[in-house]
């Protein structure tokens, strides 16, 4: 009975972290993204006032955070149509690079999008260490 026990327990680990697994890309990595030009699409989901206090320079303003509901989801479309038209990396910027990027990469996933390009940035602007590649404004 205790082997049965830890198998079902261990099973419920893996399936319910594999279900809410996501691409994240550290800091240091994002930089390195970011300072080669490669290809990529930068999805900031902040809301408006924090998008003009701090943002990535090309980053695509969703003003979408949290994304869990509808509305706010139909906010990332406009990045959405973007990034088909690309073959680059997508990366999702949220305040803390939890539920709200999750969401957003979620929906973003849902339109057709494939999970191979998509990453949120770990601990979002919030945990940013490179403060001086922010740019404030309307500066895109």
């Amino acid at each position: 009975m205790k082997n049965y026990a830890a198998v079902v327990i261990a099973f419920l680990f893996v399936f319910t972290t594999s279900a809410f697994a996501a691409n994240y890309v550290k800091p240091d990595i994002f930089k390195q993204l970011l300072e080669t030009n490669k290809p990529l699409v930068v999805v900031d989901i902040q809301k408006k006032d924090d998008f003009e206090n701090h943002h990535f320079k090309g980053s695509i303003e969703t003003n979408s955070f949290p994304a869990s509901s509808g509305e706010e989801k139909k906010l990332l479309d406009k990045a959405i149509e973007k990034i088909k038209t690309t073959r680059g990396d997508v990366v999702v910027v949220c305040p803390m690079g939890k539920m709200g990027a999750r969401n957003a990469y979620d929906y973003i996933k849902s339109k057709g999008i494939p999970e191979n390009r998509l990453y949120i940035l770990e601990g979002g602007i919030a945990g940013w260490p490179y403060k001086k590649m922010l740019v404030k404004g309307t500066e895109k």
